[in-house]
């Protein structure tokens, strides 16, 4: 699997290639990144990357010409051509927002060219012409597209086989199809009481159906309360089974408050 990402600063993935965890499927190459800088592929004394926009307004537009030339080097390198291309992916507002199912999908793709954008934006004809995915991590605007590459990267690294010290941890994380799509069950470690709060008694019993039985309810009541949203998809597949159901109708009626 291999990433060709399309960044003017690509110092600022350096923590994400060398630190943590998902480092072991950089390191290992389970996961190839490479960086390409688009003024180094541009022309003239200043290697400008962007320009005013037409029409005026504040900011400056990325120019069409470097992106190319800079696509262009990067498909030269992979030596793909159609229709076996890796995709173009563009972090934009106008993207699908990222979720488990889109990165199960990545993670097991051969990669993409990632192009992130800065300033006000990319020229459309660009866009138009070369873009084939646009994805985004949420309502609200990044300086550019760089987090959002590494959001991806991360969360596509730690699916790939050997990265994390447990082969099967990330099929309970929460969105995870084990999981019914719902959130995970609240954790706990030693001591097993901390601040006066002792550690729930189902988890100490030792009693393997119990412990099962403890965090699905969890699961539930997590999901229900803070994204009942998750709980209407599971239900409508078909995925809650009657002692499911039995127990949500025990639950009060609660919402998550929303940060001030």
């Amino acid at each position: 699997m291999r990433f060709d990402i399309i960044t003017l600063f690509p110092e600022l993935f350096a923590p994400l290639m060398t630190s943590g965890i998902t480092r072991r499927a950089y390191e290992s190459g389970a996961v190839q990144v490479q960086f390409w800088n688009p003024r180094d592929h541009a022309q003239g004394t200043y290697r400008r990357v962007d320009d005013r926009p037409f029409g005026g307004g504040p900011g400056m537009v990325m120019l069409a010409e470097p992106l190319l030339a800079c696509l262009k080097a990067i498909r030269a390198s992979r030596g793909d051509a159609p229709p076996d291309q890796a995709p173009v992916v563009m972090f934009s507002p106008t993207g699908t927002v990222l979720n488990h199912a889109a990165v199960a999908t990545w993670s097991g793709s051969a990669g993409a060219v990632l192009l992130c954008g800065r300033y006000e934006g990319v020229d459309q004809r660009f866009i138009d012409r070369y873009v084939d995915h646009h994805i985004s991590l949420g309502d609200f605007v990044l300086s550019g597209g760089e987090i959002a590459a590494m959001a991806l990267l991360d969360a596509v690294a730690r699916l790939q086989p050997g990265v994390l010290n447990d082969e099967g941890s990330h099929q309970f994380d929460s969105f995870n199809p084990a999981l019914d799509g719902l959130l995970d069950c609240p954790h706990y470690t030693r001591p097993e009481v901390w601040e006066g709060e002792a550690v729930p008694e189902a988890l100490l019993s030792g009693h393997h159906a119990h412990i099962a039985q403890w965090r699905r309810e969890q699961s539930l009541r997590w999901s229900a309360r803070l994204r009942p949203e998750l709980i209407a998809q599971a239900r409508s597949q078909g995925l809650l089974s009657p002692q499911d159901e039995a127990f949500l109708k025990t639950e009060p009626a609660e919402s998550h408050k929303p940060v001030a």
